[in-house]
């Protein structure tokens, strides 16, 4: 069982072709964090102001760690949300699988 985190952000008017590369760097940061399964970036095509990140992590601690990191601080918190008109971060666990 995975642990998965999606957050969506807006960007402020203009602002994403200043957010991305910042998000694309937090992203091979965090791709080398232990217990890191995934991390990608994905940008709106009809709004792209649009941002959709995919984050999976082995356990619920691991997601924990990552949010305690210089680059997450860094990038994320100093650089990234002051550029955000709106952030929303959805973090789920797995379903049990049901057998028929």
């Amino acid at each position: 069982m995975t642990y998965v985190v999606v957050a969506r952000y807006r960007t402020r008017p203009g602002e994403q072709d200043t957010v991305l590369p910042l998000l694309d760097t937090m992203a091979a940061a965090s791709r080398e964090e232990p217990g890191n399964l995934a991390y990608r970036v994905h940008q709106g095509i009809e709004d792209p102001r649009a941002i959709v990140l995919y984050e999976e992590y082995a356990t619920e601690a691991d997601f924990t760690t990552h949010c305690a990191t210089p680059h997450f601080r860094e990038i994320v918190l100093e650089q990234v949300v002051p550029l955000l008109e709106s952030r929303d971060v959805l973090r789920c666990a797995p379903r049990d699988e049901v057998t028929a």
